[in-house]
C-alpha cells in the first residue's frame, strides 16, 4: 500500500490491525469452537491502543507496544483496513474516543476492551472486529456462568504490578507513563485533550483489577 506524507512528517494511509490475545489457557479448547476470552488491541502507526479498568472517573485507554501487552498471552493479527488520518489526526481520535472508555466504567459483559476496539473499528472502516472475539461476552450477556467465577474485567494492573514494571518488583504507584524494563518499553494512558487526571498520593492506582 501507498502511504502519502502530507509534508509535516505524517503518513496520510495505514494498516489497522487488531491483535488478540487469550485471557486463559482455556481458549486453546474454546478457540475451536468460534469461542474464547480475549482481550484485542488496535495497532496503528506503530502503537497498539486498549482499554482496562481502574477504579478512577479517567481514562481506561492505554497504548503499548503492538503485540507485547504484558500478561496477556498473544494468539494473533486480524487485519481490518486502512484510514486515511494521518498520524497526528489519529492520536487525537484516540484521545477523544478515551473520553467515553472510563477505567471505572468497564464492565466484562457490556463494556470491555473488546467493545473498545469494536467502536474503533466501527468509525475508521465502517465494521466490526470479527465476531468470535467478542462473542462469550455477547452470550454471558445471557447467562453469566459461562465465566469463570475469577475473571472481572481485563487486567491492566499487569502494567503496573508486573515485577518487570519496577525497578524493585513492587507494586507501581501512580504514574501517567509506565516504564517496563523488557525492551524499553513505556505504557501510556491515554487522557482527552480537556481532562487533567488527577490522582490521590496515599492511595495507589490500580490501572485494573487483578483477574487470573
Amino acid at each position: 500500500m501507498k502511504e502519502v506524507s502530507n509534508g509535516e512528517g505524517d503518513i496520510g494511509r495505514t494498516h489497522l490491525y487488531l491483535n488478540v490475545y487469550d485471557l486463559t489457557t482455556i481458549n486453546n479448547y474454546l478457540y475451536w469452537f468460534g469461542l474464547g476470552i480475549f482481550h484485542s488491541g488496535i495497532e496503528a502507526y506503530g502503537m497498539e491502543y486498549a482499554f482496562g479498568a481502574h477504579d478512577y472517573p479517567t481514562s481506561g485507554v492505554f497504548e503499548v507496544e503492538p503485540k507485547s501487552c504484558p500478561g496477556f498471552i498473544y494468539r494473533r493479527s486480524v487485519w481490518l483496513g486502512t484510514t486515511d488520518m494521518s498520524r497526528s489526526e489519529f492520536r487525537l481520535f484516540m484521545e477523544n474516543l478515551a473520553g467515553n472508555y472510563y477505567g471505572d466504567t468497564y464492565h466484562l459483559i457490556s463494556k470491555n476492551c473488546n467493545h473498545f476496539t469494536d467502536d474503533v473499528c466501527r468509525h475508521l472502516t465502517g465494521k466490526p472486529i470479527p465476531g468470535w472475539v467478542n462473542r462469550l461476552a455477547r452470550l454471558g450477556s445471557f447467562c453469566n456462568c459461562l465465566f469463570p467465577e475469577t475473571i472481572q474485567a481485563t487486567s491492566l494492573d499487569r502494567l503496573a504490578n508486573d515485577p518487570a514494571n519496577s525497578d524493585d518488583g513492587s507494586e507501581s504507584v501512580v504514574s501517567l507513563t509506565m516504564e517496563s524494563d523488557e525492551e524499553g518499553s513505556e505504557h501510556h494512558l491515554l487522557l482527552p485533550p480537556t481532562i487533567n487526571q488527577v490522582c490521590s498520593e496515599d492511595k495507589p492506582l490500580r490501572l485494573a483489577r487483578d483477574i487470573m
